[in-house]
């Protein structure tokens, strides 16, 4: 089996992701994980496949032509996961009145201390009293062995102080 990862977005609607599962399965490909989400009227993912070598091409002839249908894909070759660094995976929670660079100020801070985020999920909605904008960011990451939890803290609270941003970073319990 050859693995594939591939990129899709389009105008939202529903069965997008039935008709993309379609293909992969027509196709003798074998669905391995996915991330998926709507983002104002885009419907984006990111999709990782196997399929049978003798059949990579016509599954990646098939995922392209779904161009037709407006939907747009990126195809790129997908080895096996790689060995994980020996790291500690964390939680972040930071919530605060939102502002252009608070997604720089925040991943330049860990990335100050080699932390590789992993996954994120930010919005902006209204803060309850005042309706001024919130932003709001939820992310896992790993921090490589070696680098203090406090030190992290210490890094993110200070652009806390700068951008009133509240923070929560806890170590993953599991």
């Amino acid at each position: 089996m050859k693995p594939l990862l591939f990129t899709l977005v389009a105008e939202d609607r529903p069965g997008l992701v039935d008709t993309v599962a379609a293909v992969v399965n027509e196709h003798g490909g074998n669905w391995l994980e996915s991330r998926m989400c709507r983002l104002g009227r885009q419907f984006a993912g990111i999709i990782r496949v196997e399929v049978p070598v003798v059949r990579e091409e016509n599954l990646t002839n098939a995922l392209n032509a779904l161009a037709a249908r407006g939907m747009a894909v990126t195809i790129h070759p997908a080895g096996p996961p790689g060995p994980q660094p020996a790291a500690r995976r964390i939680r972040l929670e930071v919530v605060g009145q939102d502002r252009p660079g608070i997604v720089r100020q925040i991943a330049h801070a860990l990335a100050e201390f080699h932390v590789n985020v992993e996954d994120m999920k930010t919005s902006v909605g209204s803060a309850p009293m005042s309706g001024e904008p919130l932003f709001r960011a939820r992310a896992e990451a790993l921090v490589p062995e070696g680098v203090a939890i406090e030190s992290i803290r210490r890094g993110l609270e200070q652009i806390a102080a700068d951008l009133m941003v509240d923070l929560t970073l806890e170590e993953d319990a599991g």
